[in-house]
């Protein structure tokens, strides 16, 4: 999503990535991880648009920030969705400790444990119905707090067509980006570990 955005003008996007990259942005998700100030403007000062974790965890104040953004719930099928998670985000948040990162990823980490495992899935992030029951109460929240015409419930796999008609602007020429993959998502970490 953060390339597709991209590329339809709409950045830079703001996800994790940025916050690997730009280590100094951490004690502000962090702050905000524990109640701290809500300026949900500063943090995404620079950015056009966001997706991913962290930003996405804080969906209601970024709303109240922005009562007239669009709003992009990006979804996949439930299977699927859990296959990536926990081959991918489930791993990593369960293996973190042993593994060997720098001090900012290991914060990064640490951070996403709480908002991510704790916060959104209430310390079950390895249990299958558990995660999946999370990820469709989410769904049903976002659908029952955004207003209509602000929301686009999008699976990637639909493609630029419904994307850029909710966003009003036109379709590329070039195929939907697909990146992020299982491999993408290790290899940005080192290596996936056995």
């Amino acid at each position: 999503m953060k390339d597709a955005l991209e590329r339809l003008g709409l950045g830079p996007c703001h996800h994790m990535y940025e916050i690997v990259e730009k280590p100094e942005q951490i004690p502000a998700w962090q702050a905000l991880i524990k109640g701290g100030s809500r300026d949900m403007g500063g943090v995404f000062a620079g950015y056009a648009s966001q997706v991913d974790w962290p930003g996405a965890h804080f969906w209601r104040q970024s709303l109240a920030a922005f009562p007239d953004a669009k709003v992009l719930h990006s979804v996949r099928p439930p299977e699927k969705w859990w296959a990536s998670f926990d081959k991918t985000i489930g791993k990593l948040m369960e293996r973190y400790t042993e593994l060997d990162f720098p001090p900012h990823i290991v914060e990064i980490l640490d951070m996403s444990r709480d908002f991510i495992g704790e916060q959104t899935l209430g310390g079950q992030f390895r249990d299958k119905e558990a995660v999946l029951a999370a990820f469709a109460k989410r769904t049903e929240e976002v659908v029952a707090a955004v207003p209509e015409d602000q929301l686009l419930v999008f699976d990637v796999a639909e493609g630029w067509e419904p994307l850029c008609d909710f966003l009003q602007v036109p379709v590329p020429d070039i195929p939907f980006p697909h990146l992020n993959l299982r491999g993408d998502f290790w290899e940005v970490l080192g290596g996936e570990p056995d």
